[in-house]
């Protein structure tokens, strides 16, 4: 909370609060407002002393370190330093301004002080409550905010992991190409400009426009299909109107990755079946394929493990991962709602 508006709010509190007493005074005695108020005055002004003696200085320095000695010591003047402040102000500045005071002349000095002390306990609890109050929501704020930057160190960490192997085969396989210099590798090299492009490209709150993450995949896809030339086998279905969506980027790719990675593309009596479907406020992502026997990685790869973490902190509540794996076929269905 910004400092000025806790002044306000201190202001307007002390306002009240004397107002209310001041009113209610003049209700039950019923005498008329006179110079004697002034003596209200000096009572809640020793009453401030107190109450910011233990708010600005004891509380932060002692309860907030767990110094309970201190704390305790600290505790103990306080009742002192309120009957001092007022005994200034009423029997020592008022006689001499304006020719009264509170208590008679000849009242005792240790009679005052027992008259006095006990006053200071309450607003002494309310200056702990008010500080606690304000610490705590102190607390809570900066708590928010390493929340918030935790969760985008965590996206940021876990985006970055998406999808360098699949960079790093793909530049392998454009610079064995590059001997034969080809129409072929200047189109694979343009779309990997834009995929890298796209993949570094970044938005205030990290989604994109469900459009450029369907074209990130036909790109991923078109790139893999210079492996195989006419023996590939890919069904990419898109169905809906996705003017308008926005979705986090790079949340698709690591299903389709998984599939190229683990699954058969160059068989027609087992291709892989990525399906997207899109309405104005969910989406469903299905991509299938046929478990490659010969396959020797059998990690789930990067992207997969992360998956489920990056939905948890972007879409909590929000979607649905399926998985099935009969050692045959391996399907992932993700839904997201709303968007």
């Amino acid at each position: 909370m910004k400092k000025s508006r806790m002044i306000l709010y201190h202001a307007v509190g002390w306002v009240l609060y004397i107002s209310y007493s001041m009113l209610e005074d003049f209700i039950i005695s019923g005498r008329p407002f006179s110079w004697r108020q002034l003596l209200v005055l000096s009572y809640f002004l020793s009453l401030a002393v107190t109450f910011y003696f233990c708010y600005s200085f004891v509380y932060p320095r002692f309860l907030k370190r767990e110094k309970f000695l201190q704390l305790l010591v600290c505790l103990a003047i306080a009742p002192f330093l309120f009957t001092f402040t007022r005994y200034f102000l009423e029997e020592m500045m008022y006689p001499l301004l304006f020719g009264f005071r509170n208590y008679q002349v000849n009242v005792s000095f240790s009679f005052y002080l027992t008259d006095n002390l006990f006053r200071a306990f309450p607003m002494m609890a309310i200056s702990a409550v008010v500080w606690n109050v304000q610490d705590a929501f102190k607390k809570e704020k900066e708590n928010k905010l390493l929340r918030q930057e935790k969760t985008q160190a965590e996206l940021a960490f876990l985006k970055s992991q998406v999808n360098p192997h699949f960079l790093y085969n793909t530049l392998n396989y454009i610079y064995a190409q590059a001997y034969p210099i080809s129409e072929k590798l200047a189109q694979a090299i343009l779309k990997l400009s834009d995929m890298m492009r796209y993949m570094l490209h970044e938005s205030p709150d990290g989604k994109v426009e469900l459009q450029k993450e369907v074209d990130y995949l036909h790109s991923f896809i078109d790139i893999f299909r210079l492996r195989f030339e006419d023996r590939f086998f890919v069904e990419f279905t898109v169905r809906g109107d996705l003017n308008g969506q926005r979705i986090a980027s790079l949340l698709l790719i690591p299903f389709v990755e998984n599939a190229f990675k683990h699954g058969i593309a160059d068989d027609p009596a087992a291709p892989i079946r990525i399906s997207l479907q899109a309405t104005a406020s969910s989406l469903a992502f299905t991509v299938r394929n046929h478990l490659n026997a010969h396959q020797k990685d059998q990690t789930t790869g990067i992207g997969l493990v992360n998956i489920g973490r990056r939905l948890e902190l972007i879409y909590p509540n929000q979607h649905e991962l399926l998985i099935r794996n009969d050692g045959n076929v391996y399907e992932a269905q993700l839904h997201l709602s709303p968007l």
